[in-house]
């Protein structure tokens, strides 16, 4: 008895320390709530704002289309005939939803080799690290929440070359992206 009691305490602390906040807050419209429910992202957020000028409510509004705010969200699979799993969409993960190629360039020129796309420390580190680089490669200010989306989105590349344009869809996408910073700015400014 003593042992199964210490066994059962013993897994219920591991897996306390283990647990993290890989679920959607509940309230992902306001802003200052979902600060209150989890300030270790508000304070990301901020880090990521001092370091690399990228503001809050852009973050937000991008993580927020990118993933929900939700740490472990991956691509769904793609399946052969209906039914024979082949693979996911796309090697994106995470809060910030990087691809391998991306997030490894990106532990490269920052030598945070240890950066895991499921923190959301590390995610916003990298979307400012990216949008910064928009600004640098495409000349999209930080605060453009439209153009920034548009570049993450495509890529570099891709956005100069126009690729955006061709997709109707995106393009609602982005806009409905700055509309929601627009809405996460106001709300930040009143908590």
């Amino acid at each position: 008895m003593y042992r199964r009691t210490l066994l059962t305490g013993l897994l219920a602390s591991l897996a306390a320390c283990g647990s993290r906040e890989f679920d959607s807050p509940r309230n992902l419209d306001d802003a200052c709530a979902l600060g209150r429910e989890r300030p270790n992202y508000m304070r990301a957020m901020r880090r990521t704002e001092r370091r690399w000028n990228v503001p809050v409510h852009v973050q937000m509004a991008t993580i927020h289309q990118e993933s929900r705010f939700d740490g472990d969200i991956r691509p769904p699979f793609q399946f052969a005939l209906g039914v024979i799993p082949m693979g996911r969409q796309s090697s994106a993960i995470g809060y910030s939803q990087a691809l391998d190629g991306t997030w490894a360039e990106y532990q490269q020129d920052t030598g945070n080799r240890r950066a895991r796309r499921t923190d959301i420390d590390d995610a916003t580190d990298f979307m400012g690290w990216y949008m910064n680089l928009t600004l640098e490669r495409n000349g999209i200010p930080l605060h453009d929440t439209r153009n920034q989306y548009l570049a993450y989105h495509e890529g570099h590349t891709g956005y100069a070359r126009g690729s955006h344009n061709s997709k109707p869809w995106l393009l609602e996408v982005a806009t409905r992206v700055e509309q929601r910073a627009e809405i996460y700015r106001m709300q930040l400014a009143s908590c």
